[in-house]
């Protein structure tokens, strides 16, 4: 019996290696000896095929497993090597076959020995492969240990140095490269800016060939702008319709009234759902921060928003605190230009700090890492689900330890640029912990629970739900190999353990995520918002960042003296000695850019079965094909949910 073997080195540039490759077929009733798969002009390059015909001499029964051996050259630097998949026929099999996929995708070093990969679809009932599985799980679970990061928040893994992860879970960012010449050189200058002209002339000069940020400086003030950020800009997770007023919103149907339609009221435009809500109450009480020596200020504002019947969101009603009374006045559009636009200012601040930590770190860094942690301690690699969702998990892990110790410890940007600093980051990760329900991390729930199915403007609303059909029918296609039914799901051991993992060291009881799975169904839809949270809204909140905010004025990360307690006091040339200090405000803009910028490795681009990759290719290219064709005509084109520019994890 003659079998075909080919096996896939990954496309990074760094993914191949000088060694000989060799490869064993292991069956159920016998197994084949060691053939070299690097043969003649066949080489480890990145993004290679190499393939071998490897004979049988004794019946091998079903094929369980893949053996794999790296083995260096003498005189030849030994490099690891990044396998993603192989694949197995026999050599004369009929037309149109379906080959065996073992999936891979991990680094292989010559010291490993051999390494044995499973066939996604491979029912085990050998006690071969259950003991190399439980094995291999005792391993991991003493490699991988969970740590407490903030108390009330996700876990994270116990490892203080990126050579703990090893070659398997580290990666090498590669991204073109990114322009800070013009973000430098203001570090002493820990002052106000000195004028409206000396704001312009930097964003000039950093703004460069950035549409969408020059449309931002453009249109700042305006209030139907205002509006459509929060549907269209880096965090379109805050903005909720309301059917009832917030008791402690301090307004009247009378006060309100110029704002809305004629003829209408506060009520009739509640009872019809045209009103939605801005609400930073997870900020309340919170300290601010000291930067440059100076306090910031924070405030936890509310703001109503009214749908207007031409479609446009504005903003109706601000009020800066949660608590009214006569020292927090409620802003309307009529008040004087400088009182509204400090109130939007405020809004702004808190919706920056809110978007940081909550909409950014928490549902994207924090849930990715906490799936990822629990894949390596209950998930053999062999496991279908390890090799579905590790693509879109394992980055998070480096880039979480790196945010740990840089950006979010002492003398990083949360210490020297935000103003909700080190000691306000476990108070507001905690809350919005005990506030993130399982329902808001899966699209369809969410849009229709905050109403954004009916905002003519958000695209976010409309992008995002598309985007999640993809990934949950590949999801579902992906499971319809691996399970035959419900019982299936509920029986599997490693998956139940799996998922207890997440429940006891993720968010608190009350968020109503699962501690089992009893369907394909429930299993379906927690698998898809994994994948979703890591790459498709980790696209959505953070590659957007920079375009919003390089004009600083619409994004300030603090501001500098407490918000307005009465009205009428404040003048043009008050707003800037508000604004953050110059190297402030570059500091910040230098991470985002460095945040914001692309990567390459996008969704979808390998390491599926064959059929199904080309299926969710086929529908991720028909949504990017539509949203290209809206944006050529868009005044503020929205591509960050664009599939052509979505990476495969949290991967910066």
């Amino acid at each position: 019996m003659l079998y075909l073997v080919s096996v896939w080195t990954s496309p990074g540039p760094t993914c191949g290696s000088f060694s000989r490759l060799w490869v064993s077929l292991i069956g159920s009733e016998g197994e084949t000896p060691p053939t070299c798969v690097t043969h003649g002009d066949q080489r480890l390059l990145p993004g290679s095929v190499c393939s071998v015909v490897v004979p049988a001499v004794s019946p091998l029964g079903p094929v369980l497993l893949l053996r794999l051996r790296l083995d260096s050259q003498a005189g030849l630097p030994d490099l690891d090597w990044h396998c993603e998949r192989a694949e197995l026929q026999p050599r004369y099999s009929p037309e149109g076959e379906e080959p065996q996929v073992f999936l891979c995708h991990r680094w292989i070093r010559s010291s490993d020995g051999d390494v044995e990969i499973l066939c996604l679809l491979r029912e085990e009932t050998e006690e071969r492969l259950k003991l190399h599985r439980l094995r291999e799980l005792q391993r991991q679970q003493e490699r991988f240990r969970w740590r407490v990061f903030v108390e009330g928040a996700p876990q994270c893994l116990d490892i203080s140095s990126l050579s703990e992860l090893g070659p398997e879970l580290s990666h090498s960012r590669k991204s073109p490269g990114v322009v800070l010449e013009y973000l430098r050189g203001f570090s002493d200058r820990a002052e106000s800016w000195s004028s409206f002209s000396e704001l312009e002339t930097v964003f000039a000069l950093n703004a460069h060939g950035n549409r969408t940020a020059k449309l931002v400086q453009t249109h700042w003030r305006d209030d139907w702008f205002f509006g459509l950020q929060t549907q269209i800009g880096p965090n379109p997770l805050a903005l909720k319709r309301i059917w009832t007023l917030p008791h402690n919103l301090s307004i009247t149907s009378d006060m309100l009234r110029p704002f809305l339609p004629a003829g209408s009221s506060l009520q009739q435009e509640l009872q019809s759902g045209r009103l939605y809500l801005l609400d930073y109450s997870v900020l309340e009480g919170v300290p601010s921060n000291q930067i440059n020596g100076k306090p910031s200020h924070l405030s936890a504002p509310m703001c109503l928003l009214h749908l207007s019947p031409q479609g446009a969101l504005l903003p109706i009603a601000i009020q800066l605190q949660q608590t009214p009374g006569p020292l927090t006045p409620v802003f309307v559009p009529s008040d004087p230009c400088c009182d509204w636009l400090m109130a939007k200012l405020w809004l702004r601040l808190a919706d920056f700090q809110v978007h940081q930590l909550d909409s950014h770190f928490l549902r994207t860094h924090m849930i990715s890492e906490l799936c990822a942690v629990a894949t390596l301690r209950q998930l053999p690699a062999v496991h279908p689900l390890h090799q579905l969702l590790m693509s879109h998990v394992r980055m998070s892990l480096q880039i979480n330890l790196q945010a740990r110790t840089v950006l979010l410890n002492s003398g990083g940007v949360f210490d020297k640029a935000v103003g909700c600093g080190l000691d306000a980051l476990p108070l507001v990760l905690s809350r919005s912990s005990r506030r993130l329900s399982y329902s808001s991390l899966c699209v369809p729930q969410d849009v229709e629970q905050r109403g954004l199915n009916d905002l003519p403007q958000c695209l976010y609303g409309q992008d995002a739900p598309r985007v999640w059909s993809a990934l949950l029918r590949f999801v579902i296609g992906w499971l319809d190999l691996c399970y035959r039914g419900d019982e299936d799901v509920e029986q599997d051991s490693e998956l139940q353990s799996w998922i207890r993992d997440i429940y006891e060291h993720g968010l608190p009881p009350e968020s109503g995520f699962p501690q089992r799975f009893l369907s394909k169904a429930e299993l379906s839809e927690f698998v898809t918002m994994v994948i979703f949270s890591s790459s498709a809204l980790h696209a959505a909140v953070n590659f957007s960042q920079l375009d919003f905010a390089l004009w600083i004025p619409n994004t300030p990360p603090c501001l500098l003296r407490p918000p307005p307690q009465v009205k009428g006091q404040l003048t043009e040339e008050d707003f800037l000695s508000f604004l953050p200090d110059v190297n402030t405000s570059m500091r910040l803009l230098t991470s985002l850019a460095l945040l914001s910028a692309p990567g390459a490795d996008y969704l979808f681009h390998s390491g599926a079965p064959r059929r199904l990759m080309e299926e969710v290719q086929d529908e991720l290219r028909s949504i990017s094909d539509d949203i290209t064709r809206r944006n050529a005509n868009a005044v503020f084109p929205y591509s960050y949910l664009d599939p052509e520019r979505i990476e495969n994890s949290v991967a910066i």
